[in-house]
């Protein structure tokens, strides 16, 4: 949104993304935590940022609120079916209706099936496929008409053989023209007599591609939600406390062709996360103001692994090591990191009508952010020994243990950081016509603080 965006949010947990996303008022801290398929969607918003004197978390380029349909107290329902090439097919359906006079029931489900679009000629599959399913139900208690308590639950699953890549072209890169890619296959071949490895096609458009390592993108997505709103008087107090898992196992061939480079990169997370949030909406004749409080709590473990395969020597060390594969295959670096993320704040927003066209809205917020983390990566070499990468004062490593310590090096980290911060906004804006609003902002925004969880 607005160019504004977090590039590190995607591959380090310990950075805040740059958008917030909120599913019926619940906030999805990670940004892949958010690739479902919109189920049973009743409209989206997208407020430009910075978000944070409205309500829940502080946003640097604004925020996508999606809104689902709620239970009614009059039957409905509906469905829809779409189909498509490469096999698609994608199914939707919904219905809600009372239970008693006070309770009302929703219930939705979605699955989407496709095949992929490259075909991996190591495995036999079609990759880059999908495969989702998207379960949502919801109940909704209403004794009067000025309460209603909504409690809701969702779960979502993603399982689909990917994801890869097809080869392009070779680009030529500062490297010798020994170490470029074309020299580097012939070296490959010309060590193992009887090997004459080339890519499937060198044509994108054959959709061909040849990885050789274990492939998943496989997301499990859910949680649990009450939310509840009481009309007091002028005003209503509303109350959202939500809690959301989110586990992925991503594998990938990190080095995109059949060769053995990068036998194995895998790095599983799982995610718990809670939240509670409370406001309260007053409107008047005069004027509106709206005053929050947010709390959230966050943890996510990961346990990752990346492996050397039998190619490797030859393709990243020179001289008599590259003739050498054991030197290199089986190097193994096991990481383990867990993060801890605390977030409170105190906001609020006033709307002063000045006159029926012109409005003054001034917004503040009050935050606070904790992080901690731990960060281990321990190495392996093809027999399973442990590598220390560390020599005695006045020594070197041994030619192999360099060039195994140039590849993965053993690291252990624990960040931690908090802060506070004051935020706000102020916002002018004029009716000049029924159809036509003139505005002006200033605002200033907070970027939680981050800690570095890459090692």
């Amino acid at each position: 949104i607005r160019g504004l965006g977090v590039p590190f949010g995607l591959t380090s947990h310990g950075f805040e993304q740059g958008v917030g996303i909120y599913v019926d008022d619940v906030y999805n801290s990670r940004v892949a935590a958010a690739t479902f398929d919109f189920l049973d969607v009743a409209q989206v918003e997208v407020l430009r940022g910075p978000q944070g004197t409205l309500y829940g978390k502080n946003t640097t380029a604004g925020a996508i609120n999606i809104t689902t349909n709620q239970p009614t107290f009059d039957f409905e329902g509906r469905a829809e079916v779409s189909v498509g090439n490469l096999n698609y097919r994608q199914a939707k359906a919904a219905i809600s209706g009372p239970l008693t006079d006070k309770i009302a029931a929703r219930i939705a489900i979605a699955a989407t099936s496709r095949r992929g679009t490259l075909y991996n000629t190591v495995s036999d599959r079609w990759i880059n496929e999908q495969d989702n399913l998207g379960l949502r139900g919801q109940l909704l208690f209403q004794p009067n008409e000025d309460l209603s308590i909504t409690l809701a639950g969702d779960y979502s699953k993603q399982d689909p053989e990917g994801y890869g890549t097809t080869y392009v072209r070779v680009g030529r890169t500062q490297r010798a023209l020994a170490r470029q890619y074309d020299a580097l296959v012939a070296a490959v071949n010309a060590a193992n007599p009887g090997r004459n490895y080339a890519v499937p096609s060198t044509n994108p458009y054959d959709r061909l591609t040849d990885l050789d390592a274990s492939l998943n993108a496989g997301n499990k997505i859910g949680g649990a939600s009450v939310r509840v709103k009481w009309d007091v008087g002028p005003g209503s107090l509303t109350s959202i406390s939500a809690w959301r898992f989110w586990d992925w196992k991503p594998e990938n061939d990190r080095d995109f062709t059949g060769l053995s480079i990068v036998s194995k990169s895998q790095n599983p997370s799982q995610q718990d996360q809670y939240s509670q949030e409370f406001r309260y909406n007053y409107e008047g004749d005069k004027g509106d103001f709206v005053v929050g409080l947010f709390g959230f709590k966050q943890r996510i473990d990961t346990q990752g692994t990346e492996q050397q395969g039998a190619d490797a020597s030859k393709w990243s060390l020179t001289g008599a090591l590259a003739d050498n594969p054991a030197v290199l295959n089986g190097l193994t670096a096991t990481n383990t990191q867990y993060l801890k993320s605390t977030s409170a704040a105190l906001f609020g927003q006033l709307s002063w009508k000045v006159t029926d066209a012109l409005t003054i809205q001034p917004g503040a917020r009050v935050n606070y952010d904790k992080k901690s983390g731990f960060y281990r990566r321990v190495v392996t070499n093809g027999a399973g020994q442990v590598i220390n990468c560390t020599p005695a004062p006045g020594t070197s490593l041994p030619a192999i243990l360099a060039a195994q310590c140039g590849v993965y090096q053993p690291q252990e980290s624990a960040p931690s950081d908090s802060a506070w911060n004051f935020t706000y906004d102020f916002n002018v804006n004029y009716k000049v016509a029924p159809d036509i609003l003139a505005y002006a902002t200033y605002a200033k925004s907070f970027k939680t603080l981050g800690i570095n969880q890459n090692g």
